[in-house]
């Protein structure tokens, strides 16, 4: 691409390289974003096939099939490489159109494709076959070397959880499960959900734990908001009442626990001092 774009002025070039790099930045996160800055990288520079690829992808993201199907076919006739022709075939499935994806699959250009090229179109093929109806024929379709091999690639995970799908769509459910547990030791970096299919296919059901604390404090302040509020007034005055004692305050003393308290403990009666004084009365009248 730095060679294309070395073609450019420069203030022209790093225009455009600043435009490319947010497109392929924001990609998989924001692509209408993505697209937006293709179109501005396009208009700028269209003559350049890394740009028109660019373009191509951006607009296969956000599904605009038509318009990347152009943009990949300009770039194709820029540079001569086959390198866009599985996604070319996967534009033609996504304007409704498999049987062209299928003929794109037996064209020699697929014989010039990388191993990570072919993979690739096998998968379009037989989501093709799969648009057609025809389960079994996309089973077969994605029965291959690559399929077999132990050898982990970039591209196992993607085709292990392809056949795997497939299997499950033609009600094949236990070879289903034993090929989501192979997509799932081969994708390291979790790029396939084939965990969570393995999870269904096992009757496993995920619950978000703060969805359920959310209704629980949805049901507690709906049963604050039934209580009587005559009851509640209740409970605060009583509340209000209660004696309270503090542990730091110097007068306070703890009250015994009936574990403390021994029944056999001599009873002492303290006589209040007006009672002493009515006795010593009495006591000098008798002497009297």
């Amino acid at each position: 691409m730095r060679q294309e774009l070395l073609s450019l002025p420069k203030g022209l070039a790093e225009e455009v390289s600043k435009n490319l790099v947010m497109v392929a930045r924001l990609l998989d996160e924001d692509p209408e974003q993505a697209y937006a800055y293709s179109r501005i990288a396009l208009r700028l520079a269209s003559r350049v096939a890394a740009v028109r690829e660019a373009a191509g992808f951006a607009a296969y993201a956000t599904q605009k099939y038509s318009e990347a199907l152009a943009e990949f076919r300009a770039a194709k006739r820029m540079t001569g490489s086959v390198e866009l022709w599985p996604v070319m075939a996967d534009c033609e499935r996504g304007l409704g159109r498999p049987e062209r994806a299928l003929a794109m699959a037996g064209e020699p250009e697929v014989q010039k494709l990388d191993k990570a090229g072919q993979v690739e179109m096998r998968l379009v093929a037989a989501g093709a076959r799969r648009d057609q109806g025809q389960l079994e024929a996309a089973i077969v379709t994605l029965q291959s070397p690559e399929l077999a091999s132990h050898s982990l690639q970039p591209w196992t995970a993607r085709l292990r959880y392809a056949y795997a799908d497939a299997l499950l769509a033609a009600g094949r459910e236990d070879e289903a499960r034993e090929w989501f547990g192979k997509t799932l030791e081969a994708d390291k970096d979790g790029s396939t959900d084939a965990s969570d299919r393995l999870a269904e296919l096992d009757g496993v059901e995920f619950v978000d734990a703060s969805v359920d604390l959310a209704d629980d404090l949805v049901e507690d302040d709906q049963d604050e908001d039934d209580q009587d509020p005559a009851e509640v007034a209740a409970a605060e005055r009583a509340t209000d009442v209660a004696e309270y004692y503090d542990e730091d305050d110097d007068e306070y003393e703890p009250l015994e626990s009936e574990a403390d308290f021994d029944v056999t403990d001599e009873i002492v009666v303290v006589e209040d001092d007006e009672d002493d004084e009515d006795d010593e009365r009495d006591a000098g009248r008798d002497k009297a």
